[in-house]
């Protein structure tokens, strides 16, 4: 039982992604994708804080997670989001899309969007929670293996019933969140 309360009743630490946490970041997304981002796409993407937001999860000092959103007008696209694999099921990503989609909410979005492979359901659950819903099908849209992604949309997420959907998922999550906005997202 005191086992298990450390995994789930953990403390998770949400912080802009920085150079400094690249290292981690890399390693996850080694593990998770078939096909990694690099290093400098990182810095790039890190580079363009006008248009991008970047967060990173941490427990203790260690990075379990991260997340990217890219602005377009008013629609927010998920560009990335890794858990690492020891951290799964822990509510490590629904933190991180909550994130996420209260920062676009606050750069003005109205919508939301995004691509998963069709054989992520788990990832597809978590995001039909947030009010995802499919619209299509980018047919082999990941190079790596040729797989389909399914494109997901969330609308009028500028309204209060989201902010509701929003903060009733929040409530859900076992454990304790913590937000260090200064310096706002990268």
């Amino acid at each position: 039982m005191a086992a298990e309360r450390e995994i789930v009743d953990v403390e998770v630490e949400l912080v802009p992604m920085r150079r400094r946490h690249l290292r981690s970041v890399v390693r996850i997304e080694a593990q998770v994708y078939p096909r990694p981002w690099s290093h400098s796409l990182f810095v790039s993407e890190l580079a363009l804080r006008s248009s991008r937001s970047y967060v990173v999860a941490k427990v203790g000092r260690d990075v379990v997670g991260y997340a990217g959103l890219m602005m377009s007008l008013t629609d927010g696209h998920v560009t990335t989001i890794a858990v690492d694999p020891a951290w799964h099921r822990r509510g490590v990503g629904i933190r991180l899309l909550l994130a996420l989609a209260r920062e676009a909410i606050e750069r003005g979005a109205l919508a939301l969007t995004l691509e998963v492979r069709l054989s992520n359901r788990g990832a597809q659950e978590m995001y039909k929670r947030f009010g995802f819903t499919p619209v299509g099908v980018r047919k082999g849209y990941y190079a790596d293996t040729g797989e389909d992604a399914l494109i997901m949309w969330a609308y009028e997420v500028s309204e209060p019933a989201y902010r509701r959907l929003l903060a009733g998922i929040e409530r859900s999550i076992r454990g304790t969140t913590v937000v260090d906005r200064l310096g706002g997202w990268s």
